[in-house]
């Protein structure tokens, strides 16, 4: 959901009211999206659809090897990831229709599939991510689609679960994840508004 579709005011929290239909208040949230490709072509085409609903990229991580997992070998023998996130606060309730439509994109790439799309947000505290697949670990958020928090930020870092996938377990997402918090942070006081966890 984007900010033309949606109109927004700033509360004394880290929640945002959307005055959709029946003005839902939802937590305002950094939304992003990690990026399986092959190459830099498919990255590219991958950004620019997302663009194209979610608006301007603000930032975008090196690319990092995936190699934790032959799970994907679906589509391509030798994959990389590249996360992105989004100019501005959304709302954290839209997270279900953020997973569906990376599955259009995903479709639209071609049969095989070229590129696995994971949407997700950031805020002070968090970094959640949508599957297709239920788990243990997993809450079902609708439309199909269930939401893990992958990862908590506690003590100044990131910190995993038994369950968060390798790759993030790893650390090696921090940076990234660590400049995406403070654009949240930065974002809610540029708002009016106050972090409380």
């Amino acid at each position: 959901m984007t900010s033309s579709s949606s109109s927004r005011r700033s509360l004394s929290t880290h929640f945002l009211e959307y005055r959709n239909g029946g003005g839902d208040l939802q937590p305002a949230v950094i939304r992003m999206a990690g990026i399986l490709h092959p190459d830099e072509f498919w990255l590219d085409w991958s950004r620019e659809m997302l663009c194209r609903h979610w608006g301007t990229v603000r930032r975008q991580s090196r690319t990092f090897p995936f190699d934790h997992t032959d799970y994907y070998r679906d589509i391509a023998p030798v994959l990389k990831r590249t996360f992105v996130s989004f100019e501005g606060l959304a709302g954290a309730g839209e997270l279900a229709g953020w997973k569906n439509l990376c599955c259009e994109i995903e479709g639209m790439s071609g049969d095989p599939r070229r590129v696995n799309i994971d949407p997700g947000y950031v805020n002070g505290s968090r970094l959640v991510l949508a599957s297709t697949k239920d788990h243990a670990h997993r809450i079902f958020i609708g439309k199909g689609i269930f939401a893990e928090v992958t990862l908590r930020y506690m003590r100044k870092k990131w910190v995993s679960f038994d369950c968060t996938f390798p790759d993030f377990a790893s650390g090696v997402y921090d940076r990234f994840l660590d400049d995406v918090r403070r654009d949240w942070l930065s974002s809610i006081k540029d708002q009016g508004g106050s972090w409380i966890p």
